[in-house]
């Protein structure tokens, strides 16, 4: 597997210009913002986003300065629903950093969340990027709309996997989506190639959230976040539900009920997911998710075998192959 810089080399100019870019974006002069935004910049991870932006839009055509806008604009999105998730979650850690709320509080956070959502679309409009305002408030409304979704969902514990794919089409898709349609919007591309490179995305969002889905239940070595965490906080994910379906009804009973009783019981979450691991769902998640990456493949054959296209087709791979 291709590692993160050697999948960056088409495009390392631009993504170093970026990071200078970035953390001047961020800038306040507004003290404790400041602080809480050099904060931020620090912790930044991989930054597979802005990647994705900049690896379409090199294909479409070449990056242009709109390129370094619509990475921003990703960005400050990504990250301001990170924090705004942590306070949701009242996750006290975020890739084994302390999160937001958990140093600050969750009102400084909430606020903090609202300013980095509040600075990209300030950046987009002040280089009149309004095609790229369009794209990203789509993506904003598909994750409020997946949250809410699996919220009213998990009460019941009735999601089935047609409903799961909604859930994660809107909550985890339409961000990567969001990234590709950004980036071939930046290098000109007509309507029909971004509307094409949203598709391309959500294919590979959904693949992510797949592999997501199995690194909770331990397969792969995953760090930062203990495995089970999903079925102690009653999310139902792809293996899960397969497994339930596959069930009798009152194998199926059962389960839920561990499930309902998961969030003050590590029994319960222990003996889900012994049988989740024993049973026929993660095989299925696994073809489920390769399927997605070979269609998202196969959306790419109209372009140019070039470096960029090659690194775009090694990150979609890394996003399925990660062990965290």
């Amino acid at each position: 597997m291709s590692s993160i810089r050697e999948i960056k080399a088409p495009v390392s100019s631009e993504m170093e210009a970026f990071a200078g870019h970035f953390r001047e974006v961020l800038r306040s002069d507004v003290a404790l913002l400041d602080t809480i935004m050099r904060y931020i910049v620090k912790r930044k991870g991989k930054q597979m986003r802005p990647l994705f932006v900049f690896l379409v839009a090199e294909i479409q055509g070449g990056c242009t300065d709109k390129t370094n806008t619509a990475a921003s604009l990703i960005e400050l999105l990504h990250t301001a629903t990170l924090v705004h998730d942590d306070v949701v979650d009242e996750s006290p850690k975020r890739r084994g950093f302390f999160s937001i709320q958990a140093l600050w509080k969750k009102k400084v956070a909430v606020l903090v969340g609202d300013y980095l959502l509040s600075k990209g679309l300030l950046a987009a409009v002040k280089e009149e990027a309004f095609d790229m305002l369009k794209i990203t408030s789509r993506a904003v409304k598909e994750i409020s709309e997946g949250e809410l979704l699996q919220i009213e969902k998990s009460r019941k514990l009735d999601i089935t996997e047609e409903v799961y794919f909604d859930i994660i089409r809107r909550k985890t898709a339409s961000l990567i989506a969001a990234c590709c349609a950004c980036g071939a919007a930046s290098s000109g591309a007509s309507e029909e190639e971004v509307e094409r490179m949203w598709k391309f995305g959500e294919k590979v969002g959904l693949a992510f959230q797949i592999k997501d889905d199995l690194l909770d239940l331990g397969d792969g070595t995953r760090t930062g976040k203990p495995a089970g965490v999903d079925i102690k906080e009653k999310k139902m994910t792809l293996p899960l539900i397969h497994l339930l379906e596959q069930s009798s009804p009152s194998e199926k009973r059962r389960l839920l009920k561990l499930v309902r009783r998961a969030p003050k019981d590590p029994s319960a979450v222990k003996e889900v997911m012994q049988r989740v691991l024993e049973g026929p769902g993660m095989d299925y998640s696994r073809g489920q998710m390769l399927n997605l990456r070979n269609e998202a493949v196969a959306m790419l054959d109209g372009f140019e075998n070039t470096p960029a296209k090659q690194s775009l087709i090694d990150l979609l791979d890394f996003t399925i192959k990660r062990n965290k």
